[in-house]
């Protein structure tokens, strides 16, 4: 069941074909797939190394281009956007969290998850009272004015969850985001990322190896060959 009853669809994939070049060859990675996703719905992608799962998450979050199919996100195309609308959307409408942290070493927990929303336009202090309201929701109050030095793996990624949140996006794009993580740190991010994504309704899709954090989903595919099954 990959759809939240009586809820508007948030996602239409349809046709994505991506290709590479591999040589004198063109490798195909995906080959059309499709998929409907309803606005507060949780969906875990698996599959083999090499399936196209990053692949096709960037293409949703706006990081890569597809060569041909449509993706929509709340009914707006975004596959045929130009480069700043795409910078735009990502900015607005996209939290992303992937398997490394990537928060900026020189500045603390609290400053790495206000800076997006200040960038977008936000005032400074409201960006800091949403960052540090949100750092609280991970369990991070007591750490805001920490650098990344100073904070284990798990609290890395704690932070990294509370920063794909501050600009208030339609959808959470997770690409392995436990993969770095001991077992129960990795249950903790998980739970993290899952319960956010109730509590403040967004719609998470999960990209991951790990049959505990897929196994938390409402939905669940397989990139096999290409496809989604």
């Amino acid at each position: 069941m990959s759809n939240t009853m009586g809820a508007p669809v948030l996602i239409e994939v349809r046709g994505i074909v991506k290709t590479f070049p591999s040589g004198a060859e063109t490798l195909a990675i995906l080959r059309g797939i499709t998929l409907t996703v309803n606005a507060g719905t949780t969906v875990a992608i698996n599959g083999q190394s090499g399936s196209g799962k990053s692949t096709f998450l960037n293409i949703l979050g706006g990081l890569d281009r597809a060569d041909s199919g449509s993706v929509k996100i709340a009914g707006d195309e975004i596959t045929g956007l130009s480069e700043n609308a795409l910078t735009s959307y990502r900015r607005d409408r996209v939290g992303f969290v992937f398997q490394f942290h990537y928060l900026l070493k020189d500045f603390t927990a609290l400053e790495n998850v206000m800076i997006p929303g200040y960038m977008a336009g936000m005032k400074k202090k409201d960006a800091l009272e949403r960052a540090a309201s949100l750092l609280a929701d991970v369990n991070m109050k007591e750490r805001l004015h920490h650098y990344p030095s100073q904070l284990s793996g798990g609290e890395r990624q704690r932070v990294a969850v509370a920063r794909s949140m501050i600009n208030n996006p339609d959808l959470i794009l997770a690409d392995e985001p436990t993969g770095n993580l001991d077992p129960a740190n990795s249950d903790s991010v998980a739970e993290l990322l899952y319960s956010g994504a109730g509590k403040w309704g967004k719609t998470l899709i999960v990209v991951t190896h790990d049959e505990r954090v897929a196994g938390r989903a409402a939905a669940r595919y397989t990139l096999d060959g290409g496809v989604l099954v």
